[in-house]
């Protein structure tokens, strides 16, 4: 493999001197926000842009519906007067009516809870459930997965296993819960579906293996719907028309839902999202949960207990504008599907420039179907490890993260995120691609 050499189109100095300043033992392994500072300095110094695909943020406008409504209730002067801690009831009800309309479930408004996005959700969620069974201490995440839900768990001093799902999937994958399930310490699975990193969607065989073993085994079940709807092979845009989203809450009763505001709406900076908890774990009750809590039922001990030592409660304007947007998605008025099909239609393209100039995409399939195209994909060049990659690539002015900070065993990739990627970009990405592949030729 040739070096990398002057030639390349971002100074190598530069490059050095700022990889040298960032302080950290190997560039490539570092974190998603510590790449985002890295490529900062390296762009300020340079003066030249990067292809910037390390962040998973939105690059859309925001649902104007919500603005709209946002706006009004500051105008009104909702930010003098604290929130319920459980939400605002308009917010409640549109949330329950979004998750019969797009997921087809039914959901009590009460088990319908905003928080400060989806994050803070998973952050309570894990808290809350570690203590649901004292017999039950770790969590099991299918991989791979957000680098910082496992960094909730070191933060909170919490255990968790993990296993790449690539190799597991379709019927393969009972087997391989059971495995962790049967041990008897699982206290709940997380899982993304679309999946971040590498934008594999579970089927419905797949979702009914996990939702059967959670019954089985009493395991909770935590779905991150981060991006609700974006598996754009099928249309979910219409509200109580099949097909829907799919989710393992068709299966199991033991289930707790994450939906974020950030992506299919475009509202990621006002940090709402939702925790969407079934009936049935809502009122279960656990003598277990008296060491933490002052009641013994799960939704209360999460909301009177979990959340609101967190924020006690969520942005109340922020409240007012989600409410609007589901209402609008609820009413056929806002399709929020179609507002973000842009991710899905640049990553064909940007997939096809990378292999064009010797890259290959690492999750490839959905099991005997092709990936869809959606807000990432994932990549690798022969002869490099992720990290090294990583590193390489910053000479070129392309940034993305290693695939070895998501739990893959596929420590060879890099995860691409679309969304901050101009198409008026594409024709300068082709070029460095074709500069990396020169300067990297393949045998």
């Amino acid at each position: 493999m040739k070096a990398v050499t002057t030639e390349t189109p971002i100074d190598l100095e530069i490059v050095n001197d700022k990889i040298r300043e960032l302080n950290v033992p190997k560039a490539g392994n570092a974190t998603i926000r510590e790449i985002k500072r890295l490529v900062d300095n390296i762009e300020a110094a340079s003066g030249k842009k990067f292809i910037r695909m390390e962040m998973g943020i939105p690059g859309l406008p925001p649902a104007q519906v919500g603005t709209d409504a946002e706006i009004e209730a500051l105008q009104s002067g909702v930010a003098a007067i604290y929130p319920d801690i459980d939400g605002i009831p308009s917010l409640k009800k549109e949330v329950s009516l979004f998750a019969k309309n797009f997921l087809d479930i039914d959901v009590d408004p009460a088990g319908c809870i905003p928080t400060v996005g989806s994050m803070q959700g998973s952050f309570a969620a894990f808290m809350t459930l570690s203590r649901l069974n004292q017999a039950k201490d770790t969590t099991l995440f299918i991989d791979p997965g957000f680098p910082v839900h496992k960094q909730q768990h070191k933060v909170m001093g919490l255990k968790y296993e993990s296993f790449d799902v690539y190799e597991y999937r379709g019927e393969k994958l009972r087997a391989k819960l059971e495995s962790y399930f049967s041990k008897g310490n699982i206290h709940s699975v997380l899982y993304s579906n679309p999946n971040n990193p590498s934008w594999i969607c579970f089927t419905d065989l797949e979702l009914q293996i996990i939702g059967e073993l959670a019954n089985k085994y009493g395991v909770i079940i935590i779905e991150d719907l981060a991006y609700f709807g974006m598996d754009f092979r099928k249309d979910y845009s219409k509200p109580g028309v099949p097909p829907f989203q799919p989710t393992v809450a068709k299966y199991t009763d033991n289930y707790l839902l994450l939906i974020s505001s950030s992506k299919a709406f475009s509202y990621a900076g006002q940090r709402i999202g939702m925790m969407v908890i079934s009936n049935q774990l809502f009122k279960m009750r656990s003598d277990d949960l008296l060491r933490y809590y002052s009641s013994n039922e799960f939704g209360r001990a999460m909301i009177f207990g979990t959340v609101y030592s967190l924020s006690s409660g969520t942005a109340h304007s922020a409240q007012y504008a989600l409410a609007a947007i589901l209402k609008a998605a609820n009413e056929g008025k806002f399709n929020f599907v179609e507002q973000v099909k842009e991710y899905g239609e640049k990553a064909k393209i940007m997939k096809k420039l990378f292999v064009d100039n010797g890259f290959r995409i690492v999750y490839d399939k959905d099991i005997d179907q092709p990936i869809a195209d959606g807000f990432y994909f994932t990549i690798m060049y022969p002869g490099f490890d992720g990290p090294a990659l990583i590193e390489e690539l910053l000479y070129y002015g392309i940034s993305a993260i290693s695939l070895s900070i998501t739990g893959s065993e596929h420590t060879e990739g890099l995860r691409a995120c679309v969304s901050l990627v101009n198409r008026s970009q594409f024709p300068e990405l082709e070029y460095r691609l074709q500069k990396f592949n020169e300067h990297h030729p393949l045998v």
